[in-house]
């Protein structure tokens, strides 16, 4: 197994990203078998539905986890950014493009929030993304009279936005969501506010020292995060329509299982945006493979609890071992 690890090839993509990959192709196979119509095209297209605004929740939250952070607030983000921006369009007129840019906005605006409290008055992380969740469902709840929103239609002249999940049966969000990862995985592994990002995961008091405004660069990573939520929502309401307030806590243990399913330490410090990706296609399989068995949605909330303690715990030998 070492002689494994150690080869070239393994090395450099990455064995626990190999590891991943044999098990999302062992879970297609497996749902192909025992579940009813999962081979077909209609199920794979839902499992992407799925995939791409939980994959943009994942990416965020990779860069705040990657500080030794955490954001329990970006499923509700998602749902307000979703129904603020809906209700503009809906109930004021707000053209359509205009309701994406506040879509993004808003997610911004609640990382923003939660970066400066965190960076510049020292908050725990914790306890900011759970004011924060709330403070999202009673903003959303609040702004629309707590109505739920329905986008419009793919067929009516406003719901052009539809074709950024798919034209046909051509994925088109599949594109655009692995652009992004990709855009993400340059920022986190090239750039100047990537290392220090990771860095404050690894030693936050030694970067700190080195003269480097840490208070910066970990409120950047909260206000990505929260942007992607905002993009999230977009990706949401284009696979499924009508958005209610007061939800979308359950998303958020579904990205954050993404991410450390992936590889990235819940320490901070280490992260693999390439293993999200391959973590949150499990999640959305296992989603979808869950309904094709016909079981219900709560089997998906014990499994994915189990594979958070898995995850965490491997993280955790690891690093022992390592030390």
């Amino acid at each position: 197994m070492e002689k494994l690890k150690q080869n070239p090839i393994v090395v450099k993509l990455g064995f626990n990203r190999i590891v991943l990959c044999g098990v999302l192709l062992l879970m297609y196979l497996l749902f192909s078998v025992l579940g009813e119509n999962f081979a077909g095209i209609p199920r794979i297209l839902s499992a992407l539905n799925y995939a791409y605004f939980l994959g943009f929740l994942s990416l965020g939250v990779t860069f705040v986890i990657a500080t030794g952070g955490i954001d329990f607030s970006i499923g509700p983000v998602m749902f307000c950014s979703a129904l603020v921006s809906g209700y503009c369009l809906t109930s004021y007129g707000v053209p359509m493009a205009l309701s994406l840019v506040i879509s993004i906005l808003v997610g911004a605006l609640f990382g923003t929030f939660n970066g400066y409290l965190v960076s510049h008055w020292s908050v725990p992380p914790f306890i900011v993304s759970m004011a924060s969740m709330n403070i999202a469902k009673g903003v959303a709840s609040v702004f629309t009279k707590t109505q739920s929103v329905s986008w419009p239609q793919g067929t009516s002249e406003q719901g052009w936005f539809r074709s950024l999940i798919k034209v046909g049966n051509f994925p088109v969000g599949l594109v655009i969501f692995l652009a992004f990862a990709v855009i993400c995985s340059v920022i986190l592994n090239k750039t100047r506010a990537g290392r220090y990002i990771l860095s404050l995961g690894s030693n936050r008091e030694a970067v700190r020292l080195s003269g480097v405004n840490v208070k910066k660069w970990e409120m950047l990573a909260y206000i990505i995060c929260g942007t992607m939520a905002g993009i999230a929502a977009i990706f949401f309401v284009a696979a499924y329509t009508t958005v209610q307030p007061g939800y979308g806590d359950q998303y958020n243990n579904e990205a954050i299982a993404g991410c450390v399913m992936g590889g990235t330490s819940m320490a901070g410090g280490l992260a693999s945006i390439g293993g999200t990706v391959i973590g949150v296609f499990i999640i959305a399989l296992l989603q979808e493979g869950i309904l094709a068995l016909h079981f219900t949605k709560d089997y998906q909330l014990i499994i994915t609890g189990i594979i958070v303690i898995v995850a965490v715990y491997a993280d955790v030998v690891a690093r022992r071992r390592k030390n």
